[in-house]
């Protein structure tokens, strides 16, 4: 019963119904590796290098995070959204990009829409956001604010983690989108723009300068990927034989992201004394 359900996943069909495995690599580069005598098709191999590059310094980021947090909330809460961002970003690149073909084409006749990689992704990524909301309401707010917005987090991880697989396992494909993601995530990114643009404007603290150029430079981010996806460079440049994808933007200018957040708000972020 658990395995079928799981397996519900595979009935949605590919956005392009003539999506198959013959034709997988005319619509983006593919190279096959030989390992023995098994044959690896990797997908988008430079697409797979800023993904994959992007995850593992996420993943080191959010440790260092660990490693100098001593008793701050704030950076242990920084700590786990990095964490889960990493790994996320590893999960999306293994489905999305690298193994692909393996994951959703290999032995079908039309390749599958999604996996559950990418699920998954989409809630580790949902809850690393989650989890920066209580990393900012530690370091930002106190008394009811912080409170109301702790008990935000914990609603929003629950209901998106719930509503998620609920659109895994029925499925629904409105409820596993990246799309829907980006709306769930939507009022988080808002909350924590207006918090700390109060907190400077009012206190003008040093981090929360430095957590503005946080949010200001992730929106910037966001608006290249979107841009660049609407004016469709991906397919104007893939018909010149020269793959770099609005998705290598985004981990491009999220590298840039992860950056600034390691050598410019680390050791900044600090706990703000609970009224």
């Amino acid at each position: 019963m658990l395995s079928s359900g799981f397996n519900r996943l595979d009935t949605i069909q590919s956005t392009e119904p003539k999506l198959t495995p013959e034709n997988w690599c005319e619509v983006q580069p593919c190279r096959t590796i030989k390992l023995g005598q098994r044959e690896i098709i990797l997908t988008q191999p430079s697409s797979t290098f800023f993904v994959y590059g992007l995850g593992i310094l996420t993943v080191g980021v959010g440790v260092y995070f660990w490693q100098i947090r001593e008793d701050e909330a704030s950076r242990l809460w920084w700590s786990l959204s990095l964490l889960l961002w990493g790994v996320g970003a590893l999960l999306a690149g293994t489905s999305y990009q690298a193994f692909g073909y393996h994951i959703k084409c290999a032995g079908r006749e039309t390749c599958t829409w999604t996996s559950w990689w990418e699920v998954i992704y989409l809630i580790f990524q949902q809850l690393s956001m989650d989890a920066l909301l209580v990393a900012v309401a530690f370091s930002s707010t106190e008394g009811t604010l912080r409170s109301g917005l702790l008990g935000y987090a914990v609603v929003s991880a629950v209901a998106y983690t719930l509503l998620t697989f609920i659109g895994g396992f029925i499925p629904v494909r409105t409820l596993i989108t990246f799309e829907w993601m980006i709306w769930v995530s939507a009022p988080i990114f808002l909350i924590i723009c207006m918090v700390n643009s109060w907190r400077y404007l009012s206190f003008g603290n040093p981090i929360d300068l430095a957590l503005l150029g946080t949010w200001t430079l992730l929106l910037l981010v966001m608006v290249a990927y979107w841009l660049y996806d609407k004016l469709g460079f991906t397919q104007k440049l893939w018909a010149r034989d020269v793959w770099f994808s609005q998705n290598d933007v985004l981990h491009i200018g999220l590298i840039l992201w992860m950056i600034y957040i390691a050598t410019g708000v680390a050791h900044r972020v600090v706990d703000l004394p609970a009224a």
